[in-house]
């Protein structure tokens, strides 16, 4: 553990695998610019399994490792998103990426998000030479819902993440508000992971209009935003067709991921009308929601933390396959007055044209249940006293040999 970095500038690794969507990536990138304020500042290092990782905005001193990419299809099966060989053949590249270069930056802390093991199992290996050898201090990162109970209960125990969780893991940070939605009491997890839990709060910083990259659409607008674009193409149709408020323009982003012929599909709606504009990807999209007048999207965290940050009046159209942590978030939070919801099988354009309509113009303010949304500012005071703290004992023992075992996530 004595390298000689230890007494000079701290190192914190971040991971997510990034299957579907920006969301791992976006709420590993949001933490590392937290951790950022400490001092002595950081040296930052983010394992992410998404290309687009490279071009968000991210704190200084902070640098980006793209693992091979996976990807997910509705039914939940997983695949190489671009190279030719079988699945297991990419984890196994990751897991060599992932080890190696875990091992030579020899982080002090290492934030995991949501896959103790990694996914297929990659990080295995890597964690166990960090604990072991290094004396990195190591936290899974959970957000507020996971799925369905008995659904997280059946893959924690598949794929023995309490076992993980209790061998390599010092803390369990879950980025909720425990009174709004507990992942570890309402999914019943064992007293191994419940010990180990601090709720930060939810990651939600407000964004400022026009602070994004590149230049910004002239309010007053409407925002649609449909998440990483694979399964968007109904929310982003239907907005492209629902009537806009009067005096307002639309604007859709349809996330780098949406399929080129769906992006052709939406891209054509649009060309009929000039009251519309459509961009694949905007990085600072919390700037872009900030500016709103209304937004309606999917109902992944990141999005809806920086829904909640801003108060925008917001519609959540959540996705309900292969998972239903959307549709669990959205009617939650809608229960408590923060947002309003719509199921993605009874939206039509004119239901969603009229929500609009009111949210700009004709809606009252609900009351809405207070809820701890400083997760961000409070992740600076946990990283800093857990790196201050005697680590917990360690084993050098490599991890067993195990089948690849992937589900969806």
């Amino acid at each position: 553990m004595a390298a000689s970095h230890r007494s000079r500038t701290p190192r914190i690794a971040l991971y997510s695998h990034d299957a579907l969507g920006l969301g791992h990536i976006r709420r590993n990138m949001a933490v590392a610019t937290a951790l950022a304020a400490l001092r002595p500042a950081p040296d930052l290092l983010v394992f992410s399994g998404a290309p687009e990782s490279a071009g968000l905005a991210r704190p200084r001193r902070c640098d980006v490792v793209t693992l091979p990419t996976v990807a997910k299809d509705s039914s939940g099966t997983y695949a190489p998103r671009h190279l030719s060989g079988p699945l297991a053949d990419v984890v196994a590249i990751r897991s060599s990426v992932l080890r190696s270069a875990l091992a030579a930056f020899a982080p002090d802390l290492l934030i995991v998000d949501k896959l103790p093991r990694g996914f297929g199992g990659e990080l295995e290996a890597a964690l166990a030479h960090l604990a072991g050898r290094c004396g990195t201090r190591i936290v899974l990162g959970l957000r507020d819902v996971l799925d369905e109970p008995d659904v997280v209960r059946r893959e924690w125990a598949a794929q023995e993440n309490t076992e993980a969780v209790e061998r390599w893991y010092d803390q369990v940070w879950v980025y909720g508000d425990a009174q709004v939605l507990d992942p570890v009491a309402d999914n019943g997890l064992p007293a191994e992971v419940a010990e180990r839990t601090t709720y930060t709060g939810y990651l939600a910083r407000p964004g400022r209009p026009g602070s994004g990259a590149g230049p910004a659409p002239q309010p007053p607008y409407v925002l649609g935003i449909v998440g990483g674009g694979q399964d968007g193409l109904g929310l982003a149709q239907a907005f492209a067709r629902a009537p806009l408020p009067a005096g307002h323009r639309g604007v859709l982003v349809t996330g780098p991921h949406m399929p080129d012929h769906h992006g052709r599909r939406v891209a054509a709606l649009a060309a009929g009308r000039g009251d519309l504009e459509v961009v694949p990807f905007v990085a600072a999209i919390e700037a872009l929601i900030a500016g709103a007048s209304a937004a309606v999207g999917m109902g992944g965290y990141n999005t809806v933390c920086e829904l909640l940050a801003t108060g925008v009046p917001a519609l959540i159209v959540p996705r309900v396959h292969p998972r239903r942590e959307q549709l669990i978030r959205a009617d939650r939070l809608a229960a408590l007055g923060a947002l309003d919801v719509a199921h993605p099988e009874g939206l039509t354009v004119e239901g969603l044209g009229a929500w609009l309509d009111r949210a700009v113009h004709g809606r009252t303010a609900r009351p809405r249940r207070p809820m701890d949304l400083e997760g961000l500012a409070r992740l600076p005071g946990l990283a800093a006293a857990l790196l201050a703290r005697p680590r917990r004992g360690a084993t050098s023992v490599p991890p067993a040999r195990r089948e690849l075992r992937v589900v969806a996530s």
